[in-house]
């Protein structure tokens, strides 16, 4: 994963290219809803924000509506004051981020929700091991499942990953081939947890934080 400052967002969006992955933490507030989504798109796009119409799928997965150049994929994630957004084209990616907060309750939410073998591995953490252990997993999970067009109603516990400190891996997927997809740690800074994913081949991911508005 390649980290990147200071260049120009619409030169960085001419770059991409079908063997990269884009993903851009901005700082976020609820009240924006897909206001910076739109205008990030916008710039991958060539088109002004308000020019880009999105519409959702199935599982309320959100896309470009046609016309547009729906070669380019995305998926984006907020958390506390903080968004992520990824960016590619004939790959849809999953992206994640959580904010670091105190999970008392990680290893009874494991237990309910995760696999069996993931909820073992977790049980032989230390308390604060578990509960950073337990964010990435569900970070990473929830990537996953985006990068599917789905949620989590899907099951978290249909999917089996590997557990921290080992890189993030996906080791079984119900009804699919795991070893088809990619998933790695984004870089997000302090205070946050982030994953994307996508199935395919692997790709350089480059990341970029955007100081202020797109």
């Amino acid at each position: 994963m390649r980290t990147n400052q200071g260049s120009d967002v619409s030169d960085i969006a001419a770059e991409l290219s079908e063997d990269q992955i884009h993903v851009w933490r901005l700082g976020y507030d609820r009240t924006q809803q897909r206001a910076p989504l739109r205008a990030l798109l916008g710039r991958y796009l060539r088109i002004p924000a308000d020019a880009v119409v999105l519409v959702e799928s199935e599982h309320g997965r959100p896309e470009l509506a046609a016309p547009l150049d729906r070669t380019l994929q995305f998926n984006w994630s907020h958390s506390g004051d903080a968004a992520l957004i990824a960016v590619t084209r004939e790959c849809i990616p999953g992206v994640d981020i959580e904010q670091l907060r105190p999970r008392p309750r990680a290893m009874r939410l494991a237990e309910r929700f995760f696999h069996p073998e993931e909820t073992a591995a977790l049980s032989k953490l230390d308390k604060s091991g578990q509960e950073q252990a337990f964010l990435q997993l569900w970070t990473a999970k929830e990537a996953v499942l985006k990068a599917m067009g789905r949620g989590i109603a899907f099951g978290l516990e249909r999917l089996q990953l590997a557990v921290p400190p080992t890189a993030p891996r996906l080791l079984w997927l119900d009804g699919d081939d795991a070893a088809q997809w990619q998933l790695r740690s984004v870089p997000v800074g302090e205070g946050y947890l982030g994953s994307v994913a996508w199935r395919g081949a692997s790709r350089d991911v480059r990341y970029w934080t955007l100081a202020g508005g797109v």
